[in-house]
């Protein structure tokens, strides 16, 4: 075929192209390909217990038994279609995650469920902290994620973070030898500046350096819950300059619902997940950071599902009050789960165990109703050599085969999904887990 440029002129192009596309790519390496747990819980320091998760657990799992005890009552308190089976599948799985794995996240919290408190009781909470963390660790009790949200680095509560993060790390290292948790991370709020990054990293080099903690063992987060973890005083969006103080060391934003919407003069009745000002908030942080390999989380449903009545002996007045109270906070917690699953964020809050019910309804429902038309459509597009398709009246193209991929890969990652359901799509395990559609493509043209 005939050519016209220059072959030494051609490379001299694309070498330079080529660095260029390995700069962005460094940046942008695609997202992570480990589990992301579903949600994080959030509890007091001052409460925390080496058994803790199997305590939240049955909790739980009495909330469920006692206000939802069949899959059509459970069903309809959330709002999930019966068609197909769906309200007792979801439920089945539901009571199946309760008894097994209640907890994916655990926050051990110093700031706003710790509140402020004398030095002396923090500084014991901190080491009593630790010591519980040691202790479920050998016992084999801790979450599969597990860490410490200390206080934040502003200039009138910096000492006392440092402090905290001294001890309970301190404390830990030389109970264990150096061991961390799995998936341990260290959660800095109410970030404002990249210097509060930089100085949690720069103390992290110095606990590893003094304690028998490993090098770069250490990993954080930070909140994202003021405006100004948004647009910064020079009118710029900061997020990326916050991910790259950490210098490698961070792993994951999380939204502060309540915190953001103060932020911005919310009142209080107004303060909640679904509110535009969290929306746009949420946007931002998925346009700065996607591709980047930081995890991204939503924030927390406040409303707490407990019926007002307590004791054995209740009427059936109050009985049937309480149910009404716990259906109502089930939804709106549910909705709240959708709406942020529907942006795209597949992590969330919980605060207290009766919430895990409707996070894991609303995660499992939300792939469950969507799995035959995906899998119809994504085993059609490959049979078809991923040429352009119309099935039924989608029109599916590459763009569209990388979202269905997208969706597989997530509805497995959080435990809806089974390898048997996946692989139903014609694709193997191995091409699912590249989680690039186009890597797919090429690997079948070879």
């Amino acid at each position: 075929m005939s050519q016209s440029i220059p072959e030494k002129d051609k490379e001299a192009i694309l070498s330079v192209l080529g660095t260029a596309n390995k700069k962005f790519q460094s940046i942008y390496p695609g997202d992570r390909p480990e589990r992301q747990p579903v949600h994080t819980v959030y509890g007091g320091a001052d409460l925390f217990k080496s058994d803790s998760v199997e305590k939240m657990g049955k909790v739980a799992l009495n909330a469920i038994h006692t206000y939802a005890p069949d899959a059509v009552t459970f069903g309809n308190a959330m709002g999930i279609s019966e068609e197909g089976g769906l309200a007792n599948n979801v439920y089945e799985k539901v009571i199946s995650k309760l008894e097994t794995e209640p907890v994916e996240d655990f926050r051990i919290d110093f700031e706003d469920g710790f509140g402020n408190r004398s030095w002396d009781e923090e500084d014991d909470t901190a080491e009593n902290a630790a010591l519980e963390v040691a202790k479920g660790m050998e016992a084999g009790t801790l979450p599969p994620f597990i860490g410490i949200r200390i206080k934040p680095f502003t200039e009138d509560l910096k000492e006392r973070g440092v402090r905290t993060l001294d001890i309970f790390l301190s404390t830990l290292s030389k109970k264990t030898g150096g061991k961390l948790p799995d998936n341990f991370v260290v959660m800095l709020p109410k970030v404002t500046i990249p210097e509060q990054v930089s100085a949690l990293i720069s103390l992290f080099d110095l606990l590893e350096a003094n304690t028998a903690l490993a090098t770069s063992s250490l990993k954080c987060e930070m909140m994202v819950e003021t405006t100004q973890a948004v647009v910064d005083p020079d009118g710029k969006n900061p997020l990326k300059k916050f991910v790259e103080a950490s210098k490698g060391r961070m792993i994951a934003t999380a939204f502060g619902t309540y915190d953001y919407t103060a932020s911005n003069n919310i009142t209080a009745k107004y303060q909640d997940m679904g509110h535009g000002v969290c929306d746009f908030a949420h946007y931002v942080m998925k346009v700065s950071l996607g591709s980047t390999g930081i995890w991204l989380s939503d924030g927390a449903t406040n409303v707490m599902p407990i019926g007002p009545h307590r004791g054995d002996n209740l009427t059936e007045a109050q009985i049937k009050e309480n149910t009404e109270v716990v259906h109502r906070t089930w939804k709106q917690a549910f909705d709240h789960t959708r709406h942020s699953l529907w942006k795209g964020l597949y992590q969330g809050w919980d605060l207290h165990p009766a919430q895990f019910p409707s996070r894991y309804a609303a995660v499992y429902s939300f792939f469950l109703e969507s799995y035959a038309d995906a899998t119809h459509r994504l085993k059609t597009f490959v049979e078809k050599a991923a040429r352009a398709t119309l099935t039924g009246e989608v029109f599916d193209d590459a763009a569209t085969g990388q979202g269905l991929l997208n969706y597989f890969l997530t509805g497995l990652n959080c435990g809806a999904l089974s390898e048997e359901q996946v692989l139903a799509t014609g694709l193997t395990i191995e091409e699912i887990q590249t989680r690039s559609f186009l890597k797919i493509l090429e690997g079948r043209r070879t």
